[in-house]
């Protein structure tokens, strides 16, 4: 392989490299649409099952950090994947509905380092971000949590905001499109030429 590329002209390089890169992304494409695939299969079949429940949640969920209070471990725009559980520990990272009135109706994802009870005598939790100095300033109870962290993905809060922007969709979504019609030009173009050269009995060459 390593001879046949040494032998290849700049554009067959180049045409070598493209469909490399493509052919990589494309699969990585694939892995992540089966495993959202699988992960709306599961979470289609609890909301089928539960939705009518008073307290519902659903059984797995992704949120994008925007706050630097879970650094080093969760980093500004870092995504986090969380599942439902009613299993939690001190020592847990869990997404809460805020009930603060600094914060109110917004999602917090923080550390659980204790417990306490509360005056109807049921158990909460207290939670603190990782790089905060002090714990978070109300206890959350049980109802409150929608699900534990299970996973991290780095950085990539970055691709969703340049998607959901117009020139990041033009850039992402028109830009392939218009390599992929040239590409194809290109090669239609050459397997034409290919075509004239054999009539006239000449041999072709890249």
């Amino acid at each position: 392989m390593n001879e046949d590329k040494k032998e290849m002209g700049l554009f067959e390089k180049v045409k070598w490299w493209a469909n490399f890169i493509t052919t990589i992304i494309m699969n990585s494409i694939i892995v992540v649409l089966i495993l959202v695939a699988i992960l709306f299969l599961a979470c289609f079949i609890d909301y089928k099952q539960n939705s009518k429940k008073e307290s519902w949640k659903p059984l797995y969920n992704a949120y994008v950090i925007v706050s630097p209070s879970m650094v080093p471990t969760i980093k500004v725009m870092d995504a986090i994947l969380i599942k439902k559980t009613d299993d939690f520990k001190i020592g847990d990272v869990c997404t809460y509905f805020s009930k603060d009135p600094r914060y109110p109706g917004i999602m917090i994802t923080h550390r659980i380092i204790g417990t306490d009870i509360n005056e109807n005598g049921e158990k909460v939790y207290i939670f603190k971000g990782d790089a905060n100095y002090s714990e978070d300033t109300l206890r959350v109870s049980k109802e409150q949590i929608y699900g534990k962290v299970i996973m991290k993905i780095p950085k990539i809060g970055y691709i969703q905001y340049f998607l959901s922007s117009a020139y990041g969709w033009i850039i992402a979504i028109v830009v392939p499109c218009v390599g992929i019609i040239t590409y194809d030009i290109i090669k239609l173009f050459k397997t034409s030429k290919l075509k004239k050269r054999l009539k006239r009995g000449g041999k072709y060459e890249k």
